[in-house]
């Protein structure tokens, strides 16, 4: 099974196991979706879709429960996952529109369809492409083979306008794959509109640009072309925002900002939570030039306090897509945050100001990140050095504030180890004592009992 040389070993042996126990029932069995086209681009597919033809639920089900743990959560619809192989395993179904919702959709199981029929519910030909486990061939309806050679995104069926979430997947696998949109599916995407689309769901596919695009300024030029950045205003506004051809030669923020996701997607660093959180930052860092952007009596083109005032703009674009107070708490300071290493390091400031600093983003190492992606996005001005980095990285390291924002030092227990009863006053001396920290008058705990005493002293003579 040549297709299978991209799978993992258990994957493999799960997939040849499946294979003989439904071949032995006369059922046929196809590897379909995703898997078949990451295989034949080489990637080895994480998630593994097999439709089993000629059999009814009831047998699939008894086969799979006696030889694997599986979870039928999606019985209903003809689905089982295998657990512990990332195996999905389905019926045919075919997917027919019943409203205006996102959610309105009646999905029918039907054995004995066509694989032809079945592959007209995916979106795209190199999605339709599915692989005869039986016979050991892939089987190709809609020409997606050739698509996916010529790097060439297409719908199957006038259906694909049943479902505009297709859009932003159009978007994501564009910046994945490097593929130019068929100017008749880009008729359609433009037919389309997001507002039936649940928040979640919008939210997934910004992150498989994020966490999966290879030069993710095509998926969002196809946004731009297929009418959709209007749908998210934060960033349409950059187009018409204009830059100082001296600083960003580039262009635009818009353009800018497409620069600088490609430097950030060719630096991910492989842990999908740092990698979402620094990804989003880059994309927001500028949003506040929509709104501060002048030209001076001097003729140069500035955006004065850009980086604080693109925080309720960063906001209002994240919330769109998500409701996670986290997202909101570790993105939007790397925002307000953006140029502090510059203007750190061209005013030679000291300890105190990296671990405000800290405090603020958290972790140093994602600003650093946001920043370099920031000086890498204004081509043909190259960085061939980076001193900037290269000074914060080793000052915050040296500080072990890196990876982290400071801890306190001095806790509510050594308050009370100083028979000091819980009061409101409690939190009037932890916060002097974490600013005596930060300005670097103590950096351990004995230091920072001598210097609770000194205060409480100060505070019992002034009362």
């Amino acid at each position: 099974m040549k297709l299978l040389e991209q799978f993992s070993d258990q994957q493999k042996s799960a997939v040849e196991q499946i294979t003989q126990l439904f071949k032995k029932h006369g059922a046929e069995i196809y590897l379909v979706g995703g898997c078949v086209r990451d295989s034949l681009l080489g990637i080895a597919p994480k998630d593994i879709d097999i439709e089993i033809y000629k059999l009814p639920p009831e047998t699939i089900e008894s086969i799979l429960s006696k030889n694997f743990k599986i979870d039928t959560v999606g019985k209903n619809f003809g689905v089982y996952l295998l657990k512990g192989y990332s195996i999905d395993i389905s019926l045919p179904r075919k997917e027919s529109k019943t409203g205006l919702k996102h959610t309105d959709f009646k999905i029918s199981g039907d054995p004995f369809m066509h694989p032809k029929d079945a592959a007209l519910r995916r979106d795209f030909t190199i999605n339709a492409i599915s692989y005869d486990l039986n016979k050991e061939m892939l089987y190709d309806p809609y020409n997606g083979i050739d698509d996916l050679s010529n790097k060439h995104l297409r719908h199957i069926s006038p259906a694909f306008s049943e479902d505009p979430l297709r859009v932003l997947r159009a978007m994501q696998f564009i910046a994945r794959f490097k593929l130019s949109v068929d100017s008749q599916t880009l008729k359609l995407c433009q037919s389309l509109t997001p507002y039936e689309i649940p928040k979640e769901r919008i939210w997934e596919e910004w992150k498989k640009l994020l966490l999966k695009g290879e030069t993710i300024s095509l998926g969002l030029q196809f946004l731009e072309d297929c009418q959709w950045l209007s749908y998210f205003p934060e960033l349409s506004a950059l187009t018409q925002c204009e830059q100082d051809p001296e600083w960003h030669p580039e262009g635009t923020v818009w353009e800018h900002t497409k620069h600088c996701m490609n430097a950030f997607a060719q630096n991910r660093i492989g842990e999908d939570w740092e990698d979402l959180i620094v990804g989003l930052a880059v994309l927001c860092h500028d949003m506040g030039k929509a709104t501060t952007t002048v030209q001076c009596d001097d003729g140069k083109i500035r955006s004065p306090q850009h980086d604080v005032e693109g925080v309720a703009v960063a906001k209002s674009f994240l919330a769109r897509m998500t409701e996670q107070k986290k997202v909101f708490d570790e993105v939007l300071p790397l925002v307000s945050e953006h140029m502090r290493p510059h203007n750190l390091y061209t005013n030679h400031s000291g300890d105190s100001a990296i671990r405000r600093l800290a405090n603020k983003v958290k972790r140093i190492d994602r600003l650093i990140r946001v920043f370099k992606a920031d000086q890498l996005g204004r081509p043909p001005i190259k960085v061939t050095e980076d001193p900037v980095s290269e000074w914060l990285a080793e000052r915050s390291l040296q500080l072990e504030l890196k990876a982290s924002a400071p801890k306190p030092i001095i806790l509510g227990r050594h308050l009370i180890s100083e028979n000091l009863k819980p009061s409101p006053l409690f939190k009037t001396l932890l916060k002097e004592c974490f600013e005596a920290q930060l300005d670097g008058i103590f950096d351990n705990e004995t230091d920072g009992l001598i210097y609770l005493k000194s205060l409480l002293a100060k505070h019992n003579s002034l009362h």
